[in-house]
């Protein structure tokens, strides 16, 4: 059996979310063109002596565009989604306040690809990226479910969505009711008659909160005491935040969520909830029983359901073989440049992990690979 043949691109893109969009645009905005287009003298192509800046692909795990946008529940509507920052270049159509956001971002997303004629593979799955040889400037091998790339830069915009972070509570396997991550959410009707115990203190923790006790009754509980924002959150309050978080991922420690460091942002929405007594916080349970929680004062709240609105980690697993964490557990950071591997730079990691943030991480992240290819290599 004849192995594949492995196809070249100068720039592999690996996700296709608001990050990956991003990248691409600022990759043909900089005269990068997909693979395989490349034919001097054809019509719009270049001409001999007027060379691309290099090619590019961006390969798409998901089924169709939107990112992880297509996995969002149906209840989490465009009036209720925390602020999403328009693509690079097109901005978002007249918005429908009352339809769900997976809805209009996909055919947003779907139409931006469409229109700018982006080379996008889909569904493609990289299983990882390694160093071809021992040359920091040589290329990179990148694997995937639909064959192989070699690549003289990587740019990873995969996002978190696929890796729901689980904690680890004693007694856990025993409760008799249902568990699940955000990551699985449908409605808060499947929940209609249980009492429902939320994990969590995001905004997605306190969304659902809301949602949920609507139609049933629910408890709280996170780690922490919530910090919630009086003041409003403006320009110099995100870069601040973002500022916090990109000092973390420059010293190699694992990113903290933005909301970590902005607080909760109060809504008519969540103060009606809180007058409802919704959110009334918590301390963490010590274990799960098989009916219920044991709370930290010994004593025993009955659950039908617990919700784990704890967070997702960054996917990325098919890094692992060039190893890139450092012994801070993170992976070390100029920019959106892998400070120990140039030629990956990650975007919609840490501080770009806000929609505002990836969009300005797309651009950096062309910027630096263009520095990169005019040198040797």
């Amino acid at each position: 059996m004849t192995a594949e043949p492995v196809r070249l691109a100068d720039v592999v893109v690996v996700g296709a979310g608001q990050a990956g969009l991003s990248a691409a645009y600022h990759l043909q905005r900089r005269g990068f063109v997909a693979v395989g287009t490349i034919r001097p003298g054809a019509a719009g192509q270049p001409a001999a002596g007027d060379r691309p800046a290099g090619t590019y692909i961006v390969l798409d795990a998901e089924d169709g565009p939107g990112g992880a946008w297509r996995h969002r529940w149906k209840s989490l509507l465009m009036a209720t989604v925390n602020g999403i920052s328009d693509l690079p270049g097109i901005p978002q159509p007249a918005v429908d306040p009352a339809e769900a956001s997976s809805s209009f971002l996909t055919r947003y997303f779907g139409g931006y690809e469409h229109d700018l004629g982006l080379a996008i593979q889909r569904p493609v799955k990289v299983r990882s990226v390694s160093r071809e040889d021992g040359n920091p400037a040589g290329r990179l091998n990148v694997k995937t479910s639909d064959g192989g790339w070699s690549a003289r830069a990587v740019i990873n915009a995969t996002g978190t969505w696929t890796r729901p972070f689980w904690p680890i509570y004693p007694g856990q396997a025993s409760f008799r009711g249902r568990q699940l991550h955000v990551a699985d959410y449908v409605s808060a009707e499947e929940f209609r008659g249980l009492h429902v115990i939320v994990v969590g203190g995001g905004i997605s923790a306190v969304g659902l909160l809301d949602e949920i006790s609507q139609v049933t009754s629910t408890s709280w509980f996170t780690r922490r005491e919530p910090v919630w924002r009086e003041a409003a959150f403006d320009r110099q309050a995100g870069h601040d935040a973002v500022a916090l978080v990109e000092d973390r991922v420059r010293q190699g420690l694992p990113p903290h969520s933005v909301v970590s460091v902005t607080g909760l942002v109060w809504t008519p929405a969540l103060r009606a909830a809180a007058a409802r007594g919704v959110l009334d916080r918590h301390p963490m349970f010590t274990a799960i029983e098989p009916d219920g929680v044991r709370l930290a004062d010994g004593s025993f709240l009955p659950a039908g359901a617990i919700l784990w609105a704890t967070g997702f980690r960054a996917e990325l697993e098919h890094l692992a073989p060039l190893h890139l964490r450092g012994p801070g557990g993170g992976i070390a950071m100029e920019g959106t440049q892998v400070a120990a591997e140039p030629r990956v730079h990650l975007v919609g990691y840490g501080p770009s992990s806000s929609t505002i943030g990836a969009n300005r991480a797309g651009r950096a992240a062309v910027a630096g690979i263009v520095a990169l290819l005019a040198g040797p290599g």
